[in-house]
């Protein structure tokens, strides 16, 4: 089911579209994606899917396809042999975005099941791969 309604609760964050999970789904069991990058759409008052990586991509194609000044959350299957979902919050955000994004954040990775890592990075620095496995350990 996806939340629909008039307005969000800060509580529970925006809801996440059946597409989301499936598209997640795929990349978590049959392994046809590399990541997949969401964004929330505030006119659908959800978190719908913007890009999906290729298996044959890399982590550095990953941060590419993430933008530089606005706010995504991502998964991707990892050199640390798990899924992470990051939470990109770039200083140069929106206040909004930021606001949207941290209260959507906790519903958003209770509907994703099998997220092992979290990472909230609001530089490009903090996605830096060695950072990455350092705070996977």
């Amino acid at each position: 089911m996806v939340f629909r309604g008039g307005g969000t609760n800060a509580s529970s964050g925006m809801g996440v579209a059946d597409h989301s999970k499936t598209t997640y789904m795929e990349l978590q069991r049959k392994k046809i994606y590399r990541y997949v990058i969401f964004k929330i759409d505030e006119k659908k008052k959800e978190v719908v899917v913007e890009k999906t990586g290729s298996p044959d991509e890399n982590y550095e194609d990953f941060t590419a396809s993430l933008p530089e000044n606005d706010c995504r959350y991502a998964t991707i299957t990892s050199e640390l042999h798990g899924r992470h979902v990051s939470f990109r919050s770039p200083s140069i955000s929106r206040i909004r975005a930021k606001m949207l994004y941290a209260t959507s954040k906790q519903r958003f990775r209770r509907e994703l099941e099998g997220i092992h890592y979290e990472i909230q990075a609001t530089d490009p620095s903090e996605m830096d791969l060695d950072v990455i496995k350092e705070r996977a350990n």
